[in-house]
């Protein structure tokens, strides 16, 4: 159990990576922005790729009637993800330490896992439902009225994961360097849940 103990600290420590570098990226790109617009998703707000990207953003925005791009305090997610990221990684270490001892058993690495995957489908849901708002919730007042063959407005919403074409604009939706080492924590995890069982099989 201690080599499952130490790789269950390591893949929870990764979790903290998201409070360096980005959970997630989303980039426009057209014919008249040679250099795509983009804004990087942290658990603590949004930022721009380059200085003046939201800006940017907003003011192709404003013609169309969606919503400026909120900043930090507008949104509770942005006080609440980092303290759950905090302590799912705590408790994650807390449990590999445990584990490194022998104190609890290895199904207790699954148990972490399954509720950081609860967690982590709950905050794409609540993304999801955000973007809807953010491309769908239009100011019928709007400059520019864009509607769907049928004649109902046409959505602008952001692909969650992915690409999509939304007018002349390309859009890109992926996971950053912070997603990408929550998802490796989270593997490893993992592979410390099943070196933990071949190790208990065997005694």
């Amino acid at each position: 159990m201690k080599k499952a103990g130490i790789i269950m600290i390591v893949g929870s420590l990764l979790l903290l990576g998201l409070f360096k570098f980005p959970l997630w990226n989303i980039m426009l790109g057209a014919p008249q922005y040679p250099d795509p617009l983009g804004m990087n998703i942290h658990i603590t707000g949004i930022q721009g790729v380059q200085e003046f990207d939201l800006q940017n953003i907003d003011g192709l925005n404003h013609y169309i009637g969606m919503k400026t791009i909120p900043k930090a305090e507008e949104m509770w997610e942005f006080s609440v993800f980092p303290k759950v990221i905090l302590a799912m990684s705590l408790l994650g270490v807390l449990i590999g330490v445990l584990g490194f001892v022998g104190k609890v058993s290895y199904k207790y690495f699954l148990g972490w896992f399954v509720l950081m995957s609860v967690l982590g489908i709950l905050g794409m849901y609540d993304f999801n439902n955000w973007l809807i708002d953010y491309g769908s919730n239009l100011d019928p007042n709007a400059i520019i009225k864009v509607t769907n063959p049928d004649g109902t407005p046409m959505s602008y919403k952001p692909p969650l994961i992915g690409y999509q074409k939304l007018l002349n604009f390309d859009v890109d939706s992926w996971p950053h360097i912070g997603g990408y080492l929550m998802f490796l924590g989270m593997t490893l995890t993992l592979v410390a849940f099943w070196l933990g069982r071949k190790t208990s099989l065997k005694q």
